[in-house]
């Protein structure tokens, strides 16, 4: 059983979200607010009622994805096999709080615990069809990747320093010479492909399940046009076997875009294990399996 994160992180609180709300959209004034279960790390998520939330950003570098989820979103949702987050209400700054926030519909479903899914590799085949409609959408005006979208979407090279310095703080505790040899096939893999839509953040977390099915995708701030390797990390942080094989049938993605993928995993895998190793053995032990699968997967398919 999951237990909601005690109230209060970033300075955002319940009774804050009550005291914009009813500044600002006082039509909903009544309705009660909670903590979802589920909080994400940009953003702080409040159930507004039964069928709405307030989504509000814990730090200047989150506020970009406000406007750029509130424009695009509408725009994207018609082509995509499943549903999206709507937007309902763009608050302003206020009651003390500094940043744009936003009233979003409320999406049915849990987010996509193993437990809760039926057939892994059906569910990993929904989500690589979701990638794929995501990639054929109109890219016309579309944010191209940057630093709004912490450069998901763009060369992983611009981790390049930070991948180093985790290796080097790493040695001796992973296979630092593999991972090195990983890391440079990503950087050498360029990208030369047309632009696409990409989410950049495709994680157990962000997908909705609902009767052991794909129903929804959340948390666009990430995302950008440009390249798509970064959307297929999951293929490690949450399948295997079966799925991660059913996952790269459906994405058909080429060797280059394979490598830059295994690079956007090893980079973050590592970057958290250099974090955390020493201090939190269950999100070490998760990082570390990431980076041995990412490594395997290397010899297996380089």
């Amino acid at each position: 059983m999951t237990s909601t994160p005690p109230d209060g992180r970033a300075g955002i609180d319940a009774a804050l979200v009550k005291r914009l709300i009813a500044e600002q959209f006082p039509q909903w004034s009544a309705l009660p607010v909670t903590p979802v279960e589920v909080d994400g790390w940009d953003n702080r998520t409040y159930r507004l009622g039964d069928g709405m939330t307030a989504r509000l950003p814990t730090a200047a570098g989150y506020v970009p994805a406000v406007a750029k989820e509130d424009h695009w979103l509408p725009r994207l949702a018609p082509a995509l096999p499943v549903a999206v987050p709507t937007v309902l209400g763009r608050g302003v700054p206020g009651e003390g709080y500094p940043f744009p926030w936003s009233v979003r519909g409320w999406l049915p479903g849990g987010t996509a615990r193993r437990e809760r899914i039926g057939d892994m590799p059906r569910f990993a085949t929904a989500v690589g069809e979701f990638l794929l409609a995501l990639q054929r959408c109109d890219t016309t005006g579309g944010p191209v990747a940057g630093e709004h979208s912490f450069h998901r979407g763009a060369p992983p090279a611009h981790y390049d320093q930070e991948t180093h310095r985790c290796l080097t703080a790493l040695k001796g505790r992973v296979d630092t010479d593999r991972a090195a040899a990983v890391w440079d096939a990503a950087l050498a893999a360029e990208w030369h492909g047309a632009p696409v839509w990409f989410h950049g953040d495709i994680a157990w977390g962000n997908l909705l399940v609902a009767e052991g099915e794909l129903t929804a995708v959340i948390d666009f701030g990430t995302s950008g046009v440009g390249d798509p390797a970064c959307d297929l990390v999951i293929a490690w942080g949450m399948f295997s076997g079966d799925s991660r094989a059913a996952f790269r049938r459906t994405v058909a993605q080429d060797d280059g875009t394979w490598a830059r993928a295994r690079g956007w995993a090893l980079w973050k895998s590592l970057l958290v294990l250099s974090e955390n190793i020493d201090t939190d053995e269950q999100l070490a032990a998760a990082n570390r399996r990431v980076i041995d699968e990412v490594l395997a997967d290397h010899d297996d398919f380089a």
